[in-house]
């Protein structure tokens, strides 16, 4: 059984074509679902009630999402233009997918999980930053650390965090012109099939489908990492059934991807059955039977603290 890298080593994280065949159907299948609905519920839009376009729309937007995130790890073909072109169009409009790409890998070098200085998607502070912090700001991150706070909360934060980052690199000459060239065809994409074709409002695409599908994003990785000190120990497994499982890709399996990055979404379960003992004993026992026990045990507790116990 393959264990945790602890290295950076980006070969592991991209799938292997030696092993896949070339066009991964199951997810060109999603791919097509995908799409077909997003472009039923725009279409139809003024038909759904508000609150049934704000789930199946935020539903879609995340499954899309997810969606991103097999053709970051190399998925569903050995052809890398294809693959990006595929998830050209931002449903969730703030996040340019090869900004995505490049901070996702970053993600999966294990031996930086959690840490704020390294894991771009570290949802900690250092302690210092935290110290430094005033006490609106503090109740805001500890809320943010709750369920419903990183479902409230969160959309509008991550997406300051990553335009501050965004700012920061630019300021500095590290900009992607190209990212956001093609973030700008992908938004374009949307509000002209959305708002130009359908005759939603942007403000109705961006309450409707936009922020719920950031929020329900943000649902799977409210619990996907902890701060251990065992490398092994940081990341979960979620045993959550249809539909969620279907709109996370199998990804609330998280131990499992982070194990085999390299392995399409469908082959994740049959991995899971597999290896189940070993990998609850590698990661202490890190496993919550769906996202109703999450929400039990978390909707207004925090998770954690802010800080980072470590850093």
């Amino acid at each position: 059984m393959p264990e945790i890298s602890h290295e950076p080593d980006l070969r592991r994280v991209t799938r292997d074509d030696r092993n896949i065949p070339s066009i991964e159907w199951p997810t060109v299948a999603v791919a097509g679902a995908i799409y077909l609905s997003f472009g039923a519920l725009t279409w139809w839009h003024a038909l759904i009630p508000n609150w049934l376009l704000a789930l199946l729309g935020g539903y879609v937007v995340a499954w899309h999402g997810s969606l991103q995130h097999e053709v970051v790890h190399g998925h569903p073909t050995r052809s890398g233009g294809f693959n990006v072109a595929l998830v050209l169009p931002s449903l969730w409009l703030w996040l340019p997918f090869r900004r995505y790409r490049e901070t996702h890998l970053r993600h999966h070098y294990n031996a930086r999980l959690t840490r704020p200085d390294s894991d771009p998607e570290s949802y900690y502070l250092p302690a210092t930053a935290w110290q430094e912090l005033g006490t609106l700001h503090r109740t805001i991150l500890r809320a943010h650390n709750t369920l419903v706070g990183r479902l409230t909360l969160g959309p509008p934060i991550a997406v300051a965090r990553f335009y501050r980052d965004e700012w920061r690199r630019w300021s500095h000459g590290a900009g992607d012109v190209r990212a956001w060239a093609d973030h700008a065809v992908g938004v374009a994409l949307v509000f002209g099939w959305a708002v130009g074709v359908c005759g939603m409002s942007p403000l109705s695409y961006l309450l409707l489908f936009a922020y719920p599908g950031t929020a329900l994003t943000l649902l799977r990785s409210f619990a996907e990492h902890r701060a251990r000190e065992p490398i092994d120990e940081r990341t979960i497994v979620i045993e959550s059934r249809l539909p969620l499982s279907l709109m996370f890709l199998y990804n609330n399996l998280h131990a499992v991807h982070h194990r085999h990055p390299d392995m399409a979404w469908y082959r994740l379960p049959a991995r899971w059955r597999i290896e189940r003992e070993q990998i609850l004993t590698a990661n202490g026992g890190y496993t919550i039977p769906g996202y109703l026990a999450l929400a039990r045990r978390y909707l207004l507790t925090a998770k954690e603290p802010v800080a980072h116990p470590y850093d």
